[in-house]
């Protein structure tokens, strides 16, 4: 009985190591496998049509709680407000001047002409133009001038003459960390290489998307009308009746880079009279922003709007938490006097916006899925992550976009999802959370400022050269 029972112990042994060679032997294929489908996470999510986006209801699969994908558990940690610390590093009183002036005998001295006081800066722009004026187009030199606190010089970007063609360059001129001050030549024939110039009714941007969505990727459209709607200009608010137009400047991308708007006009084609402007300035560290040809960031809106909806129904503060007293009444004796009923609170960390069920619910800046699937209270819910160590969360949804998946990178005006009342939610509306290295902002705070929704100075030469080179062109002083 005993050397049967060795025998046997020793064929189980022997099938067991046959089974781990078998296994080592398909081994790399599984990690090929394994690294396909983490590259395949990826992939950029861009729809290009501009019908509805499907979507899958993963509240119909049984229980949710399985479908919950996430690459960091620390975005559910709840951490205390004091731990944020916000160094926007911006020029919070930070404004551009543009305009054309007048050619003369004393071009060299345009810089205290506009209102540069700074004889260091004065003598060096002297020394450094006398070859740009020879190259002079036309009777007025267009120029675009940045400052911040106390008036202090930012950037001036100039161009050689009213007149934008093949020949168009402009000069910036920004001061040096290590001080002195810096030159950078740009041209219009290389700035245009990838770049379409388009118009589209006024009235059609407002009122038609439909309409715009056959010139734009659809992931603009949504960003155009928000655009459009922050820098409509309120003292002509009859614009929309006449012929105006929106003149923008658009890069449709490719698989290396997405979609942008650079610029966008509210003009009059007629009279060339420019009611409104903005610009797109690009970031590397953080994400990048709108800014209009004043100067005034349009960023803090972008990223409190990710839907359309009909009113806030909360915002921070405290509210009302359900009792956890489930004891019966019999089960209190008669004789115990009773106590009265002790609300408790508790912080609500987010704005919530009331919409109906299947309101579509937008990405509000490029990032990428740090989480998709069912979270407990929040139910549905995605987070994106965004450069900066910046998250945005977007709960209590209905449904997810059907071609998002975990790991994907986003278009800011993507369809993320949709309104719903998954988790624990008293009714149909979309819950949204920034948050800051893990700590929650109030983006609606008026003291909050973030580096978000400033200029930085050395983003500054960006946007004066912007206006020069994409805006319309500027008319004489």
């Amino acid at each position: 009985m005993n050397k049967k029972a060795t025998s046997r112990s020793l064929l189980s042994r022997g099938a067991l190591i046959l089974f781990g060679y078998i296994c080592l032997s398909l081994l790399p294929d599984s990690v090929s496998i394994a690294n396909a489908q983490t590259n395949q996470a990826r992939k950029k999510v861009v729809v290009q049509n501009t019908k509805s986006v499907g979507f899958k209801d993963t509240t119909a699969r049984g229980s949710s709680k399985t479908n919950s994908m996430s690459l960091n558990p620390a975005l559910f940690q709840r951490k205390d407000p004091s731990e944020l610390e916000l160094d926007s590093a911006g020029n919070l009183d930070y404004r551009v001047i543009q305009g054309c002036l007048r050619r003369s005998f004393s071009d060299e001295n345009l810089p205290a002409s506009i209102g540069i006081d700074n004889r260091q800066f004065s003598e060096f722009f002297r020394n450094q133009t006398k070859t740009f004026f020879d190259r002079m187009r036309g009777d007025c030199i267009p120029y675009a001038a940045a400052f911040g606190s106390r008036n202090r010089f930012d950037s001036l970007s100039i161009m050689n003459g009213p007149i934008q063609d093949s020949k168009t360059e402009v000069w910036t001129f920004t001061p040096s960390a290590f001080g002195g001050f810096l030159i950078q030549q740009d041209y219009l024939k290389n700035e245009s290489k990838n770049l379409t110039e388009i118009r589209i009714p006024l009235r059609e941007v407002l009122y038609d998307p439909r309409k715009v969505g056959d010139k734009l990727p659809v992931e603009l459209v949504w960003e155009l009308n928000s655009l459009i709607k922050q820098i409509y200009p309120e003292e002509n608010n009859s614009l929309e009746n006449t012929n105006s137009v929106v003149r923008l400047i658009v890069d449709f991308g490719d698989r290396e880079r997405w979609a942008q708007i650079w610029s966008a006009e509210i003009i009059d084609p007629s009279s060339k009279e420019v009611f409104a402007s903005a610009f797109w300035v690009d970031r590397n560290d953080i994400p990048g922003g709108f800014f209009t040809g004043g100067g005034e960031s349009l960023e803090r809106s972008f990223w409190t709007n990710p839907l359309s909806y009909r009113r806030i129904s909360r915002g921070v503060g405290m509210v009302r938490a359900s009792s956890s007293n489930k004891r019966s009444k019999s089960s209190v004796p008669a004789t115990q006097p009773t106590q009265p009923k002790q609300q408790r609170y508790r912080a609500h960390m987010g704005i919530d916006y009331a919409a109906p069920i299947g309101t579509p619910v937008f990405s509000v800046a490029n990032g990428k899925v740090a989480h998709i699937g069912f979270s407990g209270a929040y139910g549905n819910l995605i987070i994106l992550e965004h450069p900066g160590n910046y998250h945005t969360y977007y709960a209590h949804l209905s449904n997810f976009n059907v071609e998002l998946e975990l790991g994907n990178e986003v278009r800011r005006g993507l369809e993320i999802g949709y309104v719903g009342s998954t988790g624990r939610s008293t009714g149909p509306h979309l819950h949204f959370e920034l948050r800051k290295n893990g700590v929650y902002v109030d983006p609606y705070g008026a003291k909050t400022q973030l580096d978000l929704w400033s200029m930085r100075d050395n983003e500054s030469g960006q946007l004066t050269r912007e206006i020069l080179l994409l805006g319309s062109p500027i008319k004489h002083n």
